[in-house]
């Protein structure tokens, strides 16, 4: 931690100090075959469950997307049987699968961490998005002689992912680490094989903080990744990760909580450096003050300095849903019971709760799904 100089110095170590608390307290386009297993795998437990050749009642629910989302999704799913007799059942087959197979219509449902580009909204012909949840990207790293909390601004995550920081003892790190020993390691980066809408949130903040990245890489659900070794799902990165010494990640901060991983720091706007504990991820969310009619997609990424607690790599998660459908009144009581009384089972999971602008712009969105 630098050197308090003055009150300003002195807020920002508390405003640290509790973000780390928040942290130990909690402690493609193109459906490939592995996607087509998954679905596959829902059908049948459908059928089994509803009797062999049996259509699925109309209590039941088929969903898939998001693995960012997906333990939430798990803790709602005995609850909203429990509220309403709705069996949902959910795939984590990514958020690229997810928009693909609601699209499709092979799904009751899809969820996503990156909000539908026009053209996806033109080809799902007739779909809402809304946001159900809120969470954050951590930066997870291992390697020895690695010290916790390692403090990172946006130019060297830019240059670890574009490949120009190649080692953890670069310059560039050291001079944000004053103080602390950085150890002569090579850098490894692991990013999504997938199409992922926890790339979309990396690359969306990348490309608000570097022209470089925004210029040669862009953002996405999936990109042309300068450097490193990829891997599918975020349990696939975390796996990897724990196999690789020097190796440093993007995943939901969960992930990186139930696997005991170090956790960088980012410095945000208002030049704090915040780990992503729920303090960090609801301030980040308080910087929104309206949305769009249309629910287009909500950007929270390197939020404006008037929250200083915020934590740069923030992101809304998204329900996608058709606006007719058969299943429209089990859809509502699934979504309803999500945003509302569902938020409860989030903090544990490191989701904060929806703001209310935010919970009341799902609602509305909500209320345009009929049968």
């Amino acid at each position: 931690m630098l050197p308090a100089r003055n009150h300003r110095s002195s807020h920002r170590w508390k405003e640290g100090r509790h973000a780390r608390r928040d942290v130990n307290q909690t402690r493609g386009a193109i459906l490939n075959r592995r996607t087509l297993a998954v679905l596959a795998a829902i059908g049948a437990a459908l059928i089994l469950a509803t009797g062999a050749g049996a259509k699925a009642s109309a209590g039941s629910l088929t969903g898939a997307g998001s693995s960012f989302v997906a333990p939430l999704v798990s803790a709602w799913i005995p609850k909203v049987d429990a509220a309403y007799g709705v069996k949902v059942t959910y795939g984590p087959i990514g958020s690229g699968g997810g928009i693909n197979a609601i699209t499709n219509r092979t799904v009751d449902f899809g969820a996503s961490d990156a909000p539908l580009t026009p053209d996806q909204f033109a080809a799902c012909k007739g779909c809402v998005q809304i946001p159900w949840a809120l969470s954050a990207t951590s930066l997870a790293y291992r390697g020895d002689g690695l010290p916790d909390h390692i403090k990172l601004d946006g130019n060297a995550v830019a240059g670890i992912f574009l490949g120009t920081i190649k080692k953890w003892n670069d310059p560039a790190l050291k001079k944000l680490n004053k103080g602390k020993p950085l150890p002569d390691l090579a850098i490894t980066v692991i990013h999504r094989s997938d199409n992922s809408g926890t790339t979309y949130n990396l690359t969306d903040y990348l490309n608000s903080v570097s022209r470089q990245w925004k210029s040669g890489v862009g953002k996405g659900v999936a990109v042309n990744w300068p450097t490193g070794v990829g891997a599918r799902g975020s349990s696939g990165v975390a796996a990897t990760l724990s196999q690789t010494n020097g190796g440093i990640t993007y995943i939901d901060v969960a992930y990186s909580l139930k696997s005991h991983f170090k956790i960088a720091a980012v410095k945000n706007r208002a030049g704090v450096f915040q780990l992503p504990g729920l303090r960090a991820i609801a301030a980040a969310g308080a910087t929104i003050l309206r949305v769009a009619p249309n629910n287009s997609g909500i950007s929270i990424v390197n939020p404006a300095k008037r929250q200083p607690l915020a934590y740069p790599i923030c992101t809304f998660t998204y329900v996608i849903l058709p606006t007719t459908t058969a299943k429209a009144k089990e859809l509502k009581q699934l979504v309803r019971w999500a945003v509302t009384k569902g938020q409860a089972s989030g903090p544990k999971l490191l989701f904060s709760p929806l703001p209310n602008v935010v919970l009341k712009a799902s609602i509305k969105t909500l209320n345009s799904v009929h049968s």
